[in-house]
């Protein structure tokens, strides 16, 4: 719900307020808002102070902008996600364990070409995630340290790795501890080209677009009730 707000008042005067009331919560937790206390989150709306935030916009080929405020997944998680959604059963989070439990045994790293402010890496890796928010997916902290108010985008990269030391370092990501692992990499840009064969990205946990996609950050583009 937040993302689909954000698409709608970004880029606008139009301030977004947001009742925390999901499963996840990950903007409304990071931004310092209330979670799952509607009448807490009201008083905040109705104090009607605003709060400038950083969002990420993709212009598509028909010029159509597409916005996300959180976090862009674009690795092993986005091939997780749309794996699920494929699924009409079962429901909830058992989807995506059943999801995962599929896909590890043939994932194999994907090959990637990221230009970053005009930087052109080439690499294998297991994960890539575009932040401009710390968290995502309930609680993990995949780009601890990225700031909604810094006019950056926190690109991480876990390049190549077994699959066995893959799912020993995955879990750190609830803590924001698998930074110190060597094969993680994180790059701060303010423009992003993702590049890889047959990946969807997720952001803010949407479908959003197949790559190639190209990225920017927009310093102050939403206005949040907070």
């Amino acid at each position: 719900m937040v993302h689909l707000g954000t698409n709608l008042c970004a880029g606008t005067d139009v301030p977004l307020g947001i009742i925390a009331a999901g499963t996840g919560n990950d903007i409304a937790r990071e931004l310092g808002l209330p979670v799952r206390d509607a009448a807490k989150s009201v008083e905040r709306l109705l104090e009607g102070r605003t709060r400038p935030v950083d969002a990420a916009r993709l212009v598509t080929a028909t010029g159509e902008e597409r916005w996300f405020v959180g976090v862009l997944a674009a690795g092993f998680d986005a091939v997780v996600n749309e794996r699920a959604n494929g699924w009409r059963w079962p429901k909830g989070p058992m989807r995506y364990n059943l999801a995962i439990l599929r896909e590890l045994p043939v994932f194999r790293p994907i090959p990637y070409v990221l230009t970053l402010d005009g930087e052109r890496m080439e690499t294998e890796a297991m994960l890539v995630a575009v932040g401009n928010g710390p968290a995502y997916g309930g609680g993990m902290k995949v780009t601890p340290d990225a700031a909604f108010d810094d006019g950056l985008l926190d690109v991480l990269v876990l390049h190549r790795l077994p699959v066995p030391e893959f799912l020993r370092v995955f879990p750190k990501v609830f803590s924001g501890t698998h930074t110190s692992h060597p094969a993680v990499e994180i790059v701060r840009a303010r423009t992003v080209s993702l590049e890889a064969h047959g990946i969807v990205s997720y952001a803010d946990g949407e479908r959003f677009a197949p790559l190639p996609i190209g990225l920017e950050v927009v310093p102050g583009a939403l206005s949040v009730l907070a």
